[in-house]
């Protein structure tokens, strides 16, 4: 893959499978980069088999895996032909931890593999996956099951992802490789990381794999000439997103500040100035609030390559979402409905998070405040150091006892929400609990909705990722 080849377009990386393997390939399909979501795959495959597969797709991916004692393993545990029965609860999936299981390390491969191999299948267009760096402990199990299936970009954003380019490297021999991790009361000379050895974790030797190119996702340049400024650090290139872009987004920078509707106020100082990148000499896209045929052509006289765009995609037809869910979404925005909200509080990892306000999802407070704690799937959990110098872990959306008992301070509760099973729930996957209740959803859209307005208004059923594809790049027939 050639930095000078990319695509003018990425589709954004949303939600757990949001940017689903369908929407992914049908955008690089289209000659764009199409992205899929890397969060919680294990939990999206594992789902997936137990709800019996019923196209097929999974299994074929799986056929595919270059190790089929792996796969056989894995489809073993969690396929049930013909599906679970009506209300039947999903079987747990690990919970990520700094000492993994080697199953656990191998679903997480598997899982990554499945949905770039799905995304890659039947074309040559060119498949990214998007991770969150705040998500450090399963890195490495989820970018060399990727790269297992020779997916072409990786992205990573929600942090400072400084050890992606290295651990590329190693990933693409086949060697050891390790990330750090951040653990909360960790003393001075104490060091954790999360490490995979493919060579062990596979029992085979492979072939060296091809390295993807690697996109840091940043809100300002001052951590673009951070990441620059060294070749062990330096990514091939840079999406900047802005505060006005879906899911997680960079606090503000300097003291934070609410204002009257309790969401974060951003000012001059979050605002990305393209003239530094470009001085870089990195190639660059612009994200958030970028997504209409105007913008496009304004990003590119900014010197960037081109634009991310998350919610016009999100919005198609291609998308993960929920049939019904999305359907909500499409009416709620053709009546002029729909709006969405910088929540400070949602997100267990303390960024604000976007959050899209729509009826009978967790948007509601009053809904989210009869939430019942839990912390079940735990990717999003803080790894801490106990007194006895053991590693542990918590979450604010966790049981308050429990929470509190760990050492995490109370005042971070109010307002969390359970995003893994909340994002789960949106793609129509939602836990059933003992008492028969489901899980409710949580949507993550951008503030801009102006494109899937416009798209509505040529195509009022709804359109197709394909569809917003041509309309972005200015084309009479958005066939």
């Amino acid at each position: 893959m050639s930095l000078t080849t990319l695509p003018r377009i990425i589709q954004g990386g949303m939600g757990v499978a949001v940017s689903s393997w369908q929407l992914a390939r049908t955008v690089s399909r289209a000659g764009e980069l199409g992205v899929v979501s890397g969060t919680g795959l294990d939990i999206v495959l594992s789902r997936r088999l137990q709800d019996g597969d019923p196209d097929g797709d999974v299994r074929r991916a799986l056929a595919a895996f270059p190790v089929a004692e792996v796969a056989d393993e894995v489809l073993g545990h969690y396929f049930l032909e013909g599906g679970r029965a009506p209300g039947q609860p999903y079987l747990a999936t690990p919970r990520p931890s700094l000492s993994p299981t080697p199953r656990s390390q191998r679903l997480t491969v598997l899982a990554n593999f499945v949905e770039v191999f799905l995304a890659k299948e039947g074309h040559d267009g060119v498949v990214g996956v998007n991770y969150l760096e705040k998500i450090q402990m399963t890195t490495p199990y989820c970018a060399y099951g990727a790269m297992l299936a020779g997916v072409d970009v990786v992205l990573m954003g929600a942090g400072i992802p400084a050890h992606i380019p290295q651990l590329l490297d190693a990933l693409a021999e086949h060697r050891q490789a390790s990330i750090p991790v951040d653990v909360v009361d960790a003393g001075p000379d104490d060091a954790y990381a999360a490490t995979i050895d493919p060579a062990d974790l596979l029992g085979v030797e492979l072939p060296p794999l091809r390295r993807p190119v690697f996109l840091a996702i940043v809100a300002n340049h001052v951590l673009g000439q951070y990441l620059a400024r060294d070749e062990a650090t330096r990514p091939d290139g840079f999406v900047i997103e802005a505060p006005s872009a879906g899911g997680h987004n960079a606090p503000p920078r300097g003291k934070v500040v609410l204002d009257e509707t309790g969401q974060p106020v951003y000012g001059p100082r979050d605002v990305a100035d393209p003239e530094k990148f470009v001085t870089l000499g990195l190639p660059f896209w612009l994200a958030g609030s970028f997504g209409s045929p105007t913008r496009l052509l304004e990003a590119e006289a900014l010197g960037a390559r081109g634009i991310q765009v998350g919610t016009l995609f999100a919005m198609s037809q291609d998308s993960g979402f929920a049939p019904e869910l999305r359907q909500t979404l499409i009416d709620a925005l053709a009546t002029d409905e729909l709006a969405t909200r910088t929540d400070a509080l949602a997100s267990p990892t303390g960024f604000p998070f976007k959050v899209a306000q729509v009826a009978g999802t967790l948007s509601d407070l009053g809904l989210r405040d009869h939430r019942e704690p839990l912390c079940d799937l735990g990717h999003l959990r803080t790894a801490f150091r106990r007194e006895d110098g053991r590693i542990d872990y918590r979450c604010p959306a966790e049981p308050v006892a429990m929470f509190v008992r760990k050492g995490g301070d109370p005042a971070e509760i109010p307002g969390r929400v359970c995003l893994c099973n909340a994002l789960t729930a949106s793609i129509g996957l939602a836990q059933t609990r003992k008492d028969g209740s489901v899980d409710l959803p949580l949507v993550t859209l951008g503030d801009d909705l102006d494109g899937p307005r416009a798209m509505l208004a040529r195509h009022p059923q709804g359109y197709t990722a394909a569809q917003a594809v041509a309309w972005l790049r200015g084309e009479t027939a958005d066939a």
